[in-house]
């Protein structure tokens, strides 16, 4: 079968559906790979590097439309090219079905199938064909970019000859992928990262990236992210509320605001209100990644950059995954790839339709000239369902003192009692003792206590270098063997050479032991 990627036709998208690299994966698959002239040049891919890679390049898209079996593309497709569809074919792309719903049947009745790229299901084995969580990756990055081209001073904190420069201050409102993505990027780049999410299970993720997670004082049932494919859900008008109120209490104090926040098949929920932007400082910037379906602000205007009689800056691009197409190509066209191995089990250029495989009957949208959309639940839950944690209260610097000297207290008492023990125990034995013995008797004792507060205290993950080098350390009584072994005994001469024996097994061994824990940690 053959497999084409024709050129985008929407004004502005620069990305590809099939790169070199992804062409000569789907060739190991059994296909023949086509393209149409200067699809990916937008991209950095020329044609003389797909023919390179083994693949066809032919002039128009209707050549290629009318010969490949599959066609791969980005956009969803528009009127003129569903018509272009034949029984047997097959389409990929993004599809957005709840919006395109004529098309979506317009495609059925041609006979065609058509899988929809935005509506692979969110399960673990799905993930490495999850092209929304690919763009989304992207976006997210690339807001954090456009703030950074769009404000006036550094992300990071300074102190130079000529002042001090405090650090930007970032709040990313949505830890999805593009939030995390986000969060990643400002981090890296030394801004002071806030974020929240209506999901309270990621703000582990949040504060591991580095983020403060900002949490609301209003409690709520946490809902189960298992239910909604790992999606945020509409919350009640008291958490709103609630979260209006922190957003306006935060505005003042931030410098960039990413919003990322999106419920499928709904228009973006407002969470960036007028009198916040009006509330920021001059010189301020929002990136709206919500644009296309309303914003989360309500005063962006979609693919436009606009500035506030307040001097805020709103960006309400919708192209950031086309603003870094070559990367966005390389990720789309990887996801395919994965897609048609799936689709290719034999490997013999011949696709398998298996609508009941979840992975395949979650993003098909249309086969043997039926709408399947939507499609049922899959078999398997896109993540556990989460268990609310308490939240820990914090305790006051009067209650963190007052466990202090109360621990120190304990301590004390402890070390006392084992000391006071200890004496009775030794004075009790020096009473029926010789002196001879006792000497060496307190060395032995004085050296069990001193080991044993030397270890007691350190690390688990510290304990095999430490045992390594007291072992090595502790050896010197091999002096003592070896000043007995040229005694007159038999006996004291054996247990000497027993002694050095194992003496020395220390010795060699703990170096050797430790030797191989330094290694770990060099580079070569």
């Amino acid at each position: 079968m053959k497999i084409g990627t024709p050129k985008e036709v929407e004004k502005g998208e620069a990305r590809v559906a099939m790169t070199p690299d992804s062409a000569r994966a789907l060739q190991k698959l059994g296909f023949e790979c086509m393209i149409q002239a200067g699809a990916g040049e937008a991209a950095g891919f020329t044609d003389s590097a797909y023919e390179e890679a083994g693949v066809s390049v032919v002039k128009t898209a209707d050549t290629l439309w009318k010969n490949a079996d599959i066609i791969a593309k980005v956009r969803p497709p528009r009127e003129a090219e569903i018509k272009k569809l034949t029984d047997g074919k097959l389409l990929i792309s993004f599809f957005w079905p709840a919006q395109n719903e004529e098309l979506m049947k317009q495609a059925a009745e041609s006979g065609a199938s058509v899988i929809a790229m935005d509506m692979v299901p969110r399960i673990s084995r799905a993930q490495k064909m999850d092209a929304l969580s690919s763009m989304a990756n992207i976006a997210g990055y690339r807001a954090v970019i456009e703030a950074g081209n769009n404000f006036g001073r550094f992300f990071t904190g300074q102190i130079t000859a000529a002042g001090k420069v405090p650090p930007a201050r970032v709040l990313v409102v949505g830890a999805g992928v593009a939030g995390l993505a986000a969060i990643g990027t400002s981090t890296s780049l030394g801004a002071v990262t806030y974020a929240f999410d209506v999901r309270p299970e990621v703000a582990e993720q949040v504060e591991s990236m580095g983020a403060e997670f900002v949490y609301l004082d209003f409690e709520e049932a946490a809902e189960d992210g298992s239910e909604s494919g790992g999606y945020a859900k509409p919350s009640s008008p008291e958490f709103r509320e609630a979260q209006l109120a922190k957003f306006r209490e935060l505005a003042p104090d931030m410098d960039i605001v990413i919003t990322t926040a999106l419920i499928p098949n709904r228009e973006a929920p407002e969470l960036w209100t007028e009198d916040m932007v009006k509330a920021m400082k001059p010189g301020s910037v929002i990136v709206d990644l919500a644009a296309e379906k309303g914003g989360n602000c309500k005063l962006t205007v979609m693919d436009e950059k606009i500035v506030t009689d307040n001097g805020v800056t709103i960006i309400g691009y919708t192209d950031f995954p086309s603003r870094m197409a070559t990367q966005s190509s390389t990720l789309y066209a990887t996801n395919i790839r994965h897609l048609m191995t799936d689709l290719t089990p034999e490997k013999d250029g011949e696709t398998n339709h298996n609508m009941e495989d979840d992975v395949i009957r979650g993003a098909t949208i249309a086969h043997a000239k039926e709408v399947t959309f939507p499609p049922p639940p899959p078999k398997v839950k896109a993540i556990a369902a989460q268990k609310p944690k308490p939240k820990e209260k914090q305790k006051t610097p009067e209650e963190k003192r007052a466990e202090e000297v109360a621990a120190f207290k304990a301590q004390t008492k402890q070390q006392v009692t084992l000391l006071t023990v200890g004496a009775v125990l030794i004075l009790a034995l020096g009473l029926i003792a010789p002196a001879s013995f006792m000497q060496h008797f307190i060395v032995f004792v004085l050296s069990i206590f001193v080991g044993f507060q030397v270890i007691w205290g350190v690390s688990h993950s510290l304990h095999t270098p430490l045992m390594a080098v007291t072992n090595a350390i502790s050896s010197i009584i091999i002096l003592g063997a070896l000043m007995q072994i040229g005694s007159s005994s038999f006996l004291v001469i054996l247990l000497a050479a027993l002694s050095v024996f194992m003496a020395g097994i220390n010795i060699f061994g703990g170096f050797l032991v430790t030797r191989r824990m330094l290694a770990m940690f060099q580079k070569s």
